[in-house]
């Protein structure tokens, strides 16, 4: 298999890169495991034709989250798991940011504001949906970490598909207009103050790093300075997208699910100095195209990377682990039916490619029968550092 763009950049630059720069165990993790994907160094599956005596290789998959080449099939069975969980009704995407300010805090503390962002987006929906102004019952919630813009810029935001329907504590099943029944302002207001409590509490428990441009945060007076600032300004969620009809919904964030913070199909050319790639403009509506040194790609590019266990994916609401199962079976009870089904659960991995993709491993590629079998495998050295 020949290099694909982003292992490409890797494999050419990452050894001059690592050494002019400080990188981490979970950095260091991804991108050695990126060169690695499918390169035959983490082994691989022989198979030969029974008709035609024909051996053919497939070298094995890194399966890191953030290897641009691992993600369709997690992401389909990803998808998969989840529509058994969708019950019939509207679904709203709502994405929630911070101010630019409190990027350098988020950088540094990656792992307590991440999950603090979680935390704050999270219970603003589930405390206004439980209001009887607005829908007065349980919904159904799965929150996304995005940490990146379109030029792989800095930009940490949450996306959150969340039913309009939900549970009273009755347990009746009530449904919302067809509009999103919070208002944003109200929304933004709340999200607001529950992650600057929260932000509060961690600044004066001392629990935040605050080194280089965040050193500036050490008195107290800066701190209260730069917090009533954040306070001044609005917070507005973006109301993305809305599915009035329930079947598209998972399948929507499946986009965002298991998505990285650029494809292999946005790079547009690799030179010996330089990396061209393409990215939305907001503004225009349009297409821009960004060039930037190999360093610089492979910084920003490492800037995404996740802290070592940290859960992007998280599920509230009705889908918190602990009421699922009995919230949903409630839900379908009432509806009549459970719409969806998983349909992958239990298949072989051949099975899986073919229902997924149309990809048929057992066709041999040069005789064009179907008598590829699998004769031995071998394994690799996983990729050092931490995951």
């Amino acid at each position: 298999m020949s290099d694909r763009p982003i292992q490409k950049i890797f494999k050419a630059f990452w050894k001059e890169y690592a050494r002019r720069h400080n990188v981490s165990l979970v950095q260091e993790k991804a991108a050695l495991s990126i060169m690695a994907c499918k390169s035959g160094t983490l082994g691989c599956n022989v198979s030969v034709c029974d008709s035609c005596g024909h051996h053919v290789t497939h070298n094995n998959s890194c399966r890191n989250r953030h290897c641009p080449n691992c993600q369709a099939v997690l992401k389909e069975q990803w998808i998969d798991a989840r529509r058994s969980e969708v019950i019939d009704g509207a679904y709203f995407h709502v994405v929630f940011t911070v101010p630019a300010e409190l990027r350098p805090l988020f950088f540094q503390n990656q792992k307590i504001l991440y999950a603090l962002l979680h935390d704050a987006s999270a219970k603003t929906l589930l405390q206004l949906s439980s209001d009887k102004k607005y829908l007065g019952a349980m919904p159904a919630i799965i929150q996304v970490l995005h940490t990146w813009g379109q030029e792989l810029n800095y930009h940490p935001h949450i996306h959150c598909i969340i039913s309009g329907a939900g549970l009273t504590p009755s347990m009746k099943l009530v449904s919302c207009r067809k509009n999103f029944f919070i208002p944003v302002k109200v929304l933004g207001a709340l999200f607001r103050g529950k992650f600057m409590d929260a932000l509060e509490d961690l600044y004066y428990g001392r629990q935040l790093v605050l080194k280089g441009p965040c050193s500036r945060l050490i008195p107290q007076e800066q701190w209260r300075s730069f917090r009533d600032s954040l306070y001044r300004k609005d917070w507005c969620p973006f109301i993305k997208e809305t599915f009035n009809g329930f079947g598209n919904a998972i399948d929507y964030l499946g986009r965002y699910s298991h998505r990285i913070a650029i494809s292999n199909a946005r790079i547009e050319d690799v030179s010996e100095t330089s990396v061209t790639f393409r990215a939305k403009d907001y503004r225009t509506g349009g297409v821009k195209h960004i060039t930037i040194t190999h360093e610089e790609f492979i910084r920003r590019f490492l800037q995404h990377v996740l802290p070592a266990g940290f859960q992007k994916i998280r599920y509230y609401g009705i889908l918190t682990n602990s009421l699922k199962k009995k919230r949903l079976e409630i839900i379908f009870r009432i509806q009549n039916h459970r719409r969806f089904r998983s349909k992958y659960s239990g298949m072989e991995t051949d099975v899986k490619l073919f229902e997924m993709f149309g990809i048929d491993i057992h066709i041999c590629p040069c005789c064009g029968e179907r008598s590829l079998r699998q004769c031995y495998r071998t394994y690799g050295r996983t990729p050092s550092g931490v995951g």
